[in-house]
This record gives C-alpha cells, sequence and structure tokens, in this order.
C-alpha cells in the first residue's frame, strides 16, 4: 500500500490476541481506519484506503459500527455538482 503520499510504519503486536490467525493485519487495519476517522484525523478517503475496502464497503462498515459520517456543507455542494454534470450526459 506504500506509494506516493504515503508512508508504511511497523508495530508490534502483543501474543495472545483474540483474531483467528491470518486476519491479524486485516483486523488491525480495519480498527485504526475506523478509529481515525471517527476522530476526524483521517477522511473517508483515507480511512477507506488503509483499511484495504472499496467507499462503498467501507461506508457498511461505518454504519455496522454506527460510526456517523463526517460530511460538510462543502462535501455536499461537491456531490450536488457532480450529480448535476452526470445529469446532463
Amino acid at each position: 500500500m506504500a506509494g506516493i503520499g504515503s508512508r508504511r510504519i511497523v508495530i508490534e503486536v502483543p501474543e495472545g490476541l483474540r483474531v483467528p490467525p491470518g486476519e491479524l493485519e486485516k483486523r488491525l487495519r480495519i480498527e485504526l481506519a475506523l478509529r481515525l476517522y471517527e476522530k476526524g484525523i483521517a477522511s473517508l478517503g483515507q480511512a477507506r484506503k488503509i483499511a484495504g475496502l472499496s467507499k462503498w464497503d467501507f461506508l457498511e462498515l461505518l454504519a455496522r459500527e454506527g460510526i456517523p459520517l463526517h460530511y460538510s456543507e462543502e462535501e455536499l455542494k461537491e456531490d450536488l455538482e457532480v450529480a448535476k454534470k452526470l445529469a446532463e450526459k
């Protein structure tokens, strides 16, 4: 995932976490993404990339976790402009 505008980190995780074998990295990425988004540290796009999920899968995950969307008036205006342009086609 490391690339332009990203940084790779390595963390030590204690043994004995109750996570099925082979799922640790995925689970940690998802948990990190959820918390960073929830606290307003990461945008939706950044968080979904950290989690390794599509936009729609991440939105579904937020709903399941009861985490509200951070949706500003500016984002609404941008989305309305995109919708308007698509409707004109």
